[in-house]
């Protein structure tokens, strides 16, 4: 029986109620074509303000639908024209739910609307991560990330920005999968109310599917219109998972060749006896500050004014670069990457790595006979991980006892950190020691930077209450450099105050900065700096082929982070054999 209450021209519905002609006791209203209801005419409200609302509706959902999936996780490819696809998951959706009845088509579109909310969830957090820190998100590696996350915000920006943070996250992860559900639920409703034309329509789209497959049409460059983005992520999704289930036993093979393992200390490092060496990373250093028409005239003269002025001072110098473990963010697998010669480049990496007893440059130091220490600004709590890098003395904020106000995510300044080493480790009479320190002015967000003071003048901090500070918008590619600019500038100043034969200072950047500075397609490399007053350390590396100066040009050798271990001891030490046996 015809419905007197259906609109002209609609296919026959999906729904066998639907189909009814109501009886006198039947008060409900029928579907329209958009999935909203039809008003009689004369009811409240009028027809016409519901059919616009329940197409406003639909369209919305079958954007947000659209959205899960064939959003790219790259920014790189976020642009209008990466969502003129053709998602061969949807069509193949379509035409399952247009097979089955009403209720397994609801359960159906239910769970594939779940499961799709889900994909978009990761799709935000890959867009997320690709911003950051270059990559896609790992479902086995990067859980530690979200809390590392939140400890950034509560150290830079206050524990109300941490808990808004979170609340924020927490409301869209599940928000995000209701909403894809609902709008999946919707799209079969109504697509089951015109079951003609949506199976005509859905053939269409997969004839068109087929031939821009075969074609492989592009609207966009790289971005082929036949789109299979789900399948894709989901095969990818499970490679990745594998690999990260498999990570211990690929690290177990590594470090299991250790050429370096059972050198005994007389035989390591012989080269630097006797002097004080240094390994300073520079927060966020990266190519960018060297090579960026925005950034390097300033800090290029920075580097080549030092380069003057440490060479009049009888100081050497050489610099290359190095392709880091990571960029954005993730500092500390940089520091574990350059320490242990084994790439580490996620969390479970790490973690595996530094539950290792695998020998590190500063359990070489050690072993070797130099006193060794951390020295970490931003320290406020245990941390276990030290011990794989075999410190004497670990020197966090506590220790550093730092008196003046905070300054990049809420550490003392750089003059304060390095002043601070050297009256506790390089006091006269002291034994030769290795240290390792992270300098944070340069960390995200680059806040406010103090002028340099004396170093006489330097204190508990609190003589940095009063000095002028070189400000700036910390997400700026102005604030970037002007922090970068005090970094080098104290080390360089460091070096003319305490420097001796007996000090060697290597210099490099953990990692590039985030991608709203560098652009996209920078890459990973860091710049890298060794500075000697005596010869003899220099002549070691001369075969490295590094540039003189501290100021590596585009045609410096490139290395990647996790050779520089066995070079470096090959290089202040006798080359060891392979262990037998």
């Amino acid at each position: 029986m015809t419905d007197p209450h259906r609109p002209a021209g609609a296919d026959e519905p999906g729904d066998g109620a639907a189909t009814q002609t109501p009886g006198p006791a039947d008060t409900s209203t029928p579907a329209d074509a958009t999935g909203g209801n039809v008003t009689p005419a004369g009811g409240p409200g009028g027809r016409r303000p519901r059919r616009v609302a329940a197409t406003t509706v639909t369209a919305l959902a079958a954007a947000l639908v659209l959205t899960a999936l064939v959003a790219p996780t790259d920014v790189d490819r976020l642009t209008p024209g990466a969502f003129l696809r053709i998602p061969v998951e949807g069509l193949i959706a379509m035409a399952l739910l247009l097979s089955l009845p009403v209720t397994p088509r609801r359960v159906a579109a239910t769970l594939l609307g779940a499961l799709l909310g889900l994909v978009l969830v990761l799709t935000i957090t890959d867009l997320g991560f690709s911003l950051v820190l270059d990559r896609r998100f790992d479902l086995v590696a990067d859980w530690t990330f979200l809390g590392a996350g939140a400890e950034f915000l509560s150290e830079s920006y206050g524990r109300a920005a941490e808990l808004g943070a979170v609340a924020l996250v927490v409301v869209a992860v599940l928000a995000v999968p209701v909403l894809v559900t609902l709008s999946v639920r919707r799209l079969a409703r109504v697509a089951a109310d015109h079951r003609r034309a949506t199976a005509r329509g859905t053939g269409a789209l997969a004839a068109a599917w087929i031939a821009c497959a075969v074609l492989g049409v592009q609207v966009v460059p790289g971005v082929p219109v036949a789109a299979n983005t789900v399948a894709t992520g989901v095969y990818d999704r499970a490679r990745q998972v594998r690999a990260g289930l498999n990570d211990k036993d690929v690290l177990d093979t590594q470090l299991a060749v250790d050429r370096y393992r059972e050198v005994p200390g007389d035989r390591l490092l012989t080269a630097l006896r006797g002097k004080d060496v240094l390994f300073t990373f520079v927060e966020s250093y990266g190519r960018v500050a060297v090579e960026h028409p925005e950034l390097a005239p300033r800090v290029d003269a920075v580097l080549d004014e030092g380069t003057r002025r440490l060479g009049a001072a009888g100081y050497g110098s050489r610099s290359a670069f190095l392709t880091s473990s990571t960029t954005g963010g993730g500092s500390w697998l940089a520091h574990a990457t350059l320490m242990s010669g084994i790439r580490a480049d996620n969390q479970l990496r790490y973690t595996n790595l530094v539950r290792s007893d695998h020998l590190t440059l500063n359990g070489a130091f050690k072993r070797a006979g130099w006193r060794t220490s951390l020295v970490m600004p931003a320290l406020t709590r245990a941390w276990p991980e030290a011990d794989f890098f075999a410190p004497d003395t670990v020197y966090g904020a506590k220790e550093l006892a730092y008196r003046g106000p905070l300054f990049s995510f809420s550490s003392p300044p750089d003059q304060y950190t390095l002043s601070a080493f050297q009256r506790r480790e390089r006091g006269p009479g002291h034994p030769p020691v290795m240290a390792e320190i992270p300098l944070l002015s340069s960390h995200l967000p680059w806040t406010p930077v103090p002028d340099l003071v004396d170093w006489d003048d330097v204190g508990d901090g609190s003589v940095f209450a009063g000095t002028p500070r070189d400000g700036g918008d910390g997400g700026t590619r102005e604030a970037y450099r002007r922090s970068v600019v005090y970094t080098l500038s104290t080390l360089i100043s460091y070096v003319e105050r305490y420097g001796d034969e007996n000090l060697v200072l290597v210099f490099l950047g953990d990692h590039q900065p985030t991608r709203a500075i560098t652009g996209d397609g920078a890459g990973r490399d860091v710049p890298i700096t060794i500075v000697a007053k005596d010869p003899a350390v220099l002549d070691r590396i001369s075969g490295w082929g590094w540039q003189d100066g501290l100021n590596p040009d585009p045609q410096a050798p490139v290395w990647p982070m996790e050779s520089f271990r066995d070079r470096f001891l090959r290089a202040f030490g006798p080359q060891p054999g392979r262990p037998t046996g």
